[in-house]
């Protein structure tokens, strides 16, 4: 196996093209700058906190809002089940 010395040198140079264009040294760089990265994550995980409360929000306004719309349809197995759920809800109040 003879690799001459132009072929290594244009392999380590064509893997540092590579190693540039996919800025390995600049990430490198960003884990070892403790603060950047505890400070990135930490408006992160704000950022996820604050998606996750309005899309629980809005899931919730919709679950009620179809709730509603399944009420006025007065469907007698729902009615009978909320009905059941009000008993329960009144025997487990008056204990």
């Amino acid at each position: 196996m003879d690799i001459s010395k132009e072929k290594l040198e244009e392999k380590v140079q064509q893997l540092a093209v590579a190693m540039e264009k996919l800025k390995i040294a600049e990430y490198v760089e960003y884990l070892n700058n403790t603060r950047r990265l505890l400070i990135t994550n930490f408006i992160a995980g704000l950022a996820r906190g604050f998606g996750m409360a309005i899309g629980f929000t809005i899931l919730g306004a919709l679950v009620i809002w179809f709730l509603q719309k399944l009420v006025l349809l007065n469907l007698p197995l729902l009615g009978d089940f909320i009905a059941h759920l009000v008993k329960l809800v009144n025997y487990s109040l008056q204990k």
